[in-house]
């Protein structure tokens, strides 16, 4: 591979959830089965889905998915900077993988310059270690208030001298306006780099549109790459916060299926790890604010969250934190991760405010003899549990990989009886590259309280776990157990598509775009 600057190409969207991130994971997986080295690459990601790189880095959950679709190993060079937002105002601002703070808007508009260094230097590090890299812009481009600010869209675009693609999503209305509109607001020289369109989640006979792809084309002389169906149940979780909107808020309680409800606090995090639990054939996931679906559920599931102390005290405003007790004392199955967790403890403190931003101290539910800690350091690393014994179900004590994301330190009150699981990480010496392993026992679990708690999160991604869990709560209801997953694995998701994106893109012209044409054969 030559050492000089790879090619890039960059996709941006006309708004937010117009599938920026999947398209970019099925052109990395295109042009990886065409034998290329690619790398993802997004500047700046807000989300509240991360996941955790195997040097303990924290970055954008779609970035992850994008480098395993790459087949290539996710760095915090994929994504520089990620915002996790805390509240209206303000977010946690994580910096190659690792917290800077908790910023308002000025605090982090004053930090711009340095990472508008930093943003370039990662990506010329992919640039010089890949053949390609493929840059996911985010929202607009032509937010005309924020342009002055942009780090992730048209900065990058100009800076890379990056041919960008246009993406409509053509399933809400109005995509042609969006994409002219879009253009006509860019500055002269940000219009040049946009070479084309990709008309996005296109449902029905695509002869319908022929006359006004035609018309866009004449009318902004630029060309059309693709009108992409809508493609249902890709099999890769969905990034923008937006798509929560679109799952159940209901249990279905129907008596042939296993009714799933997770409390959606307003501050969830890592709801991508439920993915592929909502797929699972016989399952009905609900994403649930009512008291009546918290007792009702055959599994209740507390997720985790990026404001513990101001989620518990929503769960109390809306009488769910009364139902989630009434809960347990009748030994219903629940599953409490990381902030979930720590919500069923005695207590949380945040005396310094790293969480709340003021210090803190709030009696928790009172369900755990375990107390919360809030401190500076963020622990995010990878990990694999076992169970301590087999338990739910699980008549062996396979392992499972999982990772840890938190500010907050567990203690637990007197012997650490009812763990949960045995954990084992390697943990990196970033300096010298050394690693080591760490044992440790973590979570709490009671068996006849059917009451399950951890730190670890990713655990239902694991086909075993899932499986045995699912089929543990089918018995209790005296359905059949499940031989097999119905999920295919994410490989083959990302397989599918990248024939989609292959099949309905003019990918031999984006191959002579980015010059590639001795590297690839059609």
């Amino acid at each position: 591979m030559s050492h000089t600057l790879a090619p890039v190409l960059m996709i941006q969207g006309t708004s937010s959830n117009v599938g920026k991130s999947l398209l970019v994971t099925a052109l990395c997986r295109w042009f990886a089965n065409k034998g290329l080295k690619v790398a993802p690459f997004k500047a700046q990601n807000m989300s509240l889905n991360s996941s955790v790189t195997r040097s303990g880095a924290e970055i954008g959950c779609a970035q992850a998915f994008q480098a395993e679709a790459a087949r290539t190993v996710p760095t915090a060079d994929m994504n520089p900077i990620l915002l996790k937002p805390e509240g209206e105002r303000r977010s946690q601002v994580i910096v190659l993988g690792k917290p800077m703070g908790s910023h308002g808007f000025l605090e982090y508009h004053e930090q711009k310059p340095m990472l508008r260094t930093l943003i370039l230097s990662s990506l010329e590090t992919l640039r010089r270690t890949h053949d390609l890299v493929i840059i996911e812009g985010a929202g607009s481009p032509a937010e005309i208030n924020l342009k002055a600010h942009d780090l992730v869209n048209m900065f990058v675009a100009l800076e890379a001298q990056a041919p960008v693609l246009l993406v409509g999503d053509i399933d809400k209305g109005g995509v042609f306006a969006a994409l002219v509109g879009t253009l006509e607001l860019l500055e002269p020289q940000e219009r040049e780099l946009v070479v084309g369109f990709i008309v996005n989640k296109f449902r029905g006979d695509p002869r319908l549109l022929d006359s006004g792809l035609r018309m866009l084309e004449e009318r902004t002389q630029k060309k059309v790459f693709g009108l992409v169906p809508f493609l249902s149940q890709h099999g890769v979780a969905d990034e923008d916060s937006l798509a929560l909107d679109t799952r159940p808020s209901r249990l279905r309680r129907s008596l042939d299926c296993i009714d799933i409800g997770i409390v959606r606090w307003p501050r969830m995090s890592n709801y991508d790890e439920f993915n592929a639990l909502e797929r699972e054939a016989g399952t009905s996931v609900a994403f649930i604010t009512e008291a009546r679906d918290i007792l009702d559920a055959d599994l209740l599931i507390l997720p985790g969250s990026k404001a513990t102390l101001s989620d518990l005290a929503w769960c109390r405003s809306r009488g769910l934190a009364a139902a989630i007790c009434e809960r347990i004392r009748l030994k219903k199955p629940t599953f409490a991760i990381c902030g979930g967790f720590q919500m069923l403890g005695q207590r949380i403190e945040d005396p310094e405010g790293f969480e709340a931003q003021e210090p803190s101290v709030m009696e928790a539910l009172g369900i755990l003899p375990v107390s919360t800690r809030f401190g500076a350091d963020k622990i995010t690393r990878q990990v694999q549990v076992r169970w301590h014994q087999a338990s739910w179900g699980f008549d062996s004590v396979p392992s499972f990989a999982g990772y840890e994301i938190h500010m907050g330190r567990i203690h637990h009150e007197g012997s650490h009886s009812r763990r949960a699981f045995d954990l084992q990480t390697t943990e990196i010496n970033e300096a010298t590259q050394n690693s080591h392993c760490l044992q440790e026992h973590e979570g709490y679990f009671d068996e006849e309280a059917q009451l399950l708690a951890t730190l670890v999160h990713g655990l239902f991604e694991d086909a075993t776990f899932r499986m045995g869990v699912l089929n543990h709560l089918r018995r209790r209801k005296g359905l059949t157990p499940l031989l097999s997953s119905s999920v295919p694995p994410r490989d083959q998701a990302y397989d599918r598509m990248a024939d989609h994106i292959g099949e309905h893109c003019d990918m031999k012209a984006l191959i002579s775009l980015l010059k590639l044409e001795t590297r690839i054969d059609l």
